[in-house]
Order: C-alpha cells, then structure tokens, then sequence
C-alpha cells in the first residue's frame, strides 16, 4: 500500500519534465548522452529517483566548476 508521503522509485519521462522542470526534448537528449539514467521495464523507459538525484548532484558539481 503507498501513503502520500511515499515517493516514487521509479519515474516516466513526462514526471522528470515537470520534476525537474525541462522540456521533453532536453530530458531526452540528457537521456542520450548518458547525464541521466535510465531503466526499461518491458516498453517503457523509466527514471530512477536516485538517477534524478544524481543528476542534480552533476549540476551542483559542474556550478562549481568540479567534475
């Protein structure tokens, strides 16, 4: 059973256009160059929340200039 409070693991690309507030085409591209990380199950491309996270982190290392 999943309360309110439970985040979810795993994320379609359209939840990662409005979590993190990008355009599809971007979340795709991002997807293609390998800064996001994905899963299949079956025919559908999923997110990991911990992709996400680790997204953001990437962001916050290259906004001061680490890598």
């Amino acid at each position: 059973m999943t309360t309110a409070t439970e985040l979810p693991v795993l994320y379609r690309v359209d939840d990662v256009v409005q979590l993190l507030r990008l355009s599809r085409t971007v979340v795709y591209d991002l997807i293609r160059a390998g800064r996001l990380r994905t899963v299949k199950e079956g025919r559908s491309r999923l997110v990991p929340a911990s992709a996400i996270n680790d997204y953001v982190a990437l962001l916050e290392r290259e906004a001061r200039g680490q890598q």
